[in-house]
């Protein structure tokens, strides 16, 4: 798994393949917000914040604002020359991955089952595409869903063949939909899960009993998704003379 460099905001150009065209990056969006952040950071302070910082700053700032927890980062990132879109479909985990599967990738940067558990946590927010539920519901439904759940889920994703551009999804959570907080452990004990991953996170034995904790405990929750985040976000960056401070996030620097 690559550090955080910022090679996902890298458009296809002069032998560059964009990391953004591989399927691990549907629905992902609004880039657009990242090139503005370093457009006013060029003007004040020319080639000395990093696309990789404001990426990862970005992100803590976006789980604050969601009524997460607040902890600190290290700065000092620096950028990609280069793309891994060969890569992505190796190293990020996909819709239905398997819990090992899940667990392996993460430890293999350092972060624990219960860290895992943690940052699976993040499914409290946002919302799935019906592309990634149907095979939970169609042909039959997955016999590990809530009944009353599944028949909910059938009616926002009503076919086994979702249209990919159109707008057709589930919330992961609709109790609390944009509060990042221990209810998305309480919906998988519940068998409320959206994705195959949920369900095994609650159900598998290396991971259920954190599962049990972060439900009952919303503090020990935000505790542990702040360890794993910082965890996340301080995995063998590019520092020195590694890489470069892009001038804009989109391309790599031309001289």
């Amino acid at each position: 798994m690559q550090s955080c460099d910022a090679s996902v905001l890298l458009v296809t150009l002069k032998g560059i393949e964009s990391e953004q065209k591989s399927v691990r990056s549907f629905g992902m969006r609004n880039f657009k917000y990242v090139g503005k952040i370093k457009e006013a950071l060029e003007k004040e302070c020319p080639s000395t914040v990093s696309c990789a910082d404001i990426v990862s700053l970005s992100a803590r700032e976006g789980i604050v604002m969601l009524g997460g927890p607040r902890f600190e980062m290290k700065t000092g990132r620096r950028d990609s020359r280069e793309s891994y879109f060969s890569d992505v479909e190796k190293v990020i985990p996909n819709h239905n991955e398997s819990i090992s599967s899940v667990l392996s990738m993460f430890q293999s940067v350092g972060i624990d089952a219960e860290g895992t558990a943690a940052l699976l946590g993040a499914h409290s927010v946002g919302r799935v595409h019906c592309t990634n539920l149907v095979d939970r519901l169609y042909p039959t439904v997955d016999p590990t869903l809530d009944s009353d759940y599944a028949v909910y889920l059938k009616g926002r994703c009503p076919t086994p063949n979702p249209d990919p551009k159109q707008v057709e999804y589930a919330r992961n959570d609709r109790q609390t939909p944009m509060i990042l907080d221990n209810m998305y452990y309480k919906n998988i004990l519940n068998h409320k899960g959206l994705l195959g991953i949920d369900e095994q996170l609650a159900s598998d034995p290396r991971t259920a009993p954190y599962v049990q904790k972060m439900a009952d405990d919303n503090d020990y929750f935000r505790e542990q998704f702040s360890r794993a985040v910082v965890l996340l976000s301080e995995n063998s960056p590019l520092t020195g003379e590694e890489g470069e401070i892009r001038n804009d996030c989109r391309y790599v620097n031309t001289n």
